[in-house]
């Protein structure tokens, strides 16, 4: 197992070095920069000494080279659209916003998707299926713009319950987290029930039921298990991908989180934010995805079997 783990480790940064590459020239391969005189009126000399400032005059490798040895010292550089701080201070004082709020859309979410896709397992082509079918495929195929519009809609300006935007007060993060939490309770919905009709059409389920065992522990404790490993799939990528913003529930409801700064960031060429944004997700993604290999050789034991032979 330290072996596999290693092995992931030193592919993921393979993987990272070749994402720093490919972003870093994509990014200065586009037409027009950071401080263009459509962005911002300067005088040739003050552009040519900021450009200089930020080490944008040199050759594109020594920029990499440069920015790349700050990276492997955990200095991401000055962000253009916030000079007074470092990119890492902006990314700790952006993150908590998303982190909180997706966290908690997840943590709502996850468990209710789960539930219901059970219930629509058991009680297949029943009432509780027709609803999570309508749930799973309207939280999949509607953008989370039009559900956020439809929660301030409803729940800020018809009701007049909930503000519609900030982050100052515990009132504030209600419906963002509501928008956060509908793709989670869909994927999981849909998953689960396929994964938990999947189970019980196995033959250790009838084995099981023969001998004698409750239906409640067929389902909880051998079901359950077999079904797990989609949901573990889904599951790490997702809460990445919401954890750390997103762009659409962010710019809807002014949080000032991390989704909110990958847009500025792609706007204003602010290169060392965009830089560290991508790269701070392809670890993350990097990492879910280990995790979530391991966790299946700890679900199901015949995974480590195969992988060995």
């Amino acid at each position: 197992m330290l072996l596999y783990i290693l092995k992931r480790i030193g592919s993921l940064m393979i993987t990272f070095f070749i994402v720093s590459i490919v972003i870093f020239v994509m990014m200065r391969s586009i037409p027009g920069g950071p401080f263009d005189e459509d962005k911002m009126p300067l005088s040739p000399e003050t552009r040519a000494k900021l450009m200089q400032q930020y080490g944008l005059d040199g050759p594109l490798y020594m920029q990499y080279l440069k920015y790349m040895w700050g990276v492997i010292r955990f200095d991401f550089g000055i962000p253009y659209q916030s000079p007074g701080e470092t990119v890492t201070e902006l990314l700790a004082r952006a993150w908590p916003p998303s982190l909180v709020l997706g966290g908690l859309g997840m943590l709502i979410g996850t468990p209710i998707g789960i539930m219901l896709g059970i219930a629509a397992a058991l009680k297949r082509n029943s009432w509780i299926d027709y609803i999570a079918s309508i749930v799973s495929t309207l939280g999949i195929t509607v953008p989370v713009y039009v559900i956020s519009l439809v929660l301030m809609l409803v729940f800020a300006i018809w009701l007049k319950w909930l503000p519609t935007n900030g982050w100052g007060s515990p009132r504030n993060w209600i419906l963002p987290i509501a928008a956060y939490a509908i793709v989670p309770v869909s994927i999981f919905a849909r998953y689960t029930r396929s994964s938990v009709l999947d189970a019980l059409n196995k033959q250790f389920v009838v084995v099981l039921r023969s001998k004698g065992l409750s239906e409640w522990k067929v389902i909880m404790k051998h079901v359950l298990k077999n079904a797990a490993i989609p949901m573990v799939t889904v599951f790490f990528p997702m809460f990445i991908g919401i954890a750390t913003g997103s762009i659409f529930v962010e710019k809807m409801f002014r949080v000032p989180g991390l989704g909110n700064y990958f847009v500025t960031s792609i706007f204003r060429r602010d290169y060392p934010l965009e830089m560290a944004l991508i790269l701070l997700l392809t670890l993350m993604v990097g990492f879910a995805y280990m995790i979530t290999d391991i966790l299946y050789t700890l679900i199901d034991p015949r995974i480590r079997v195969k992988s060995k032979d």
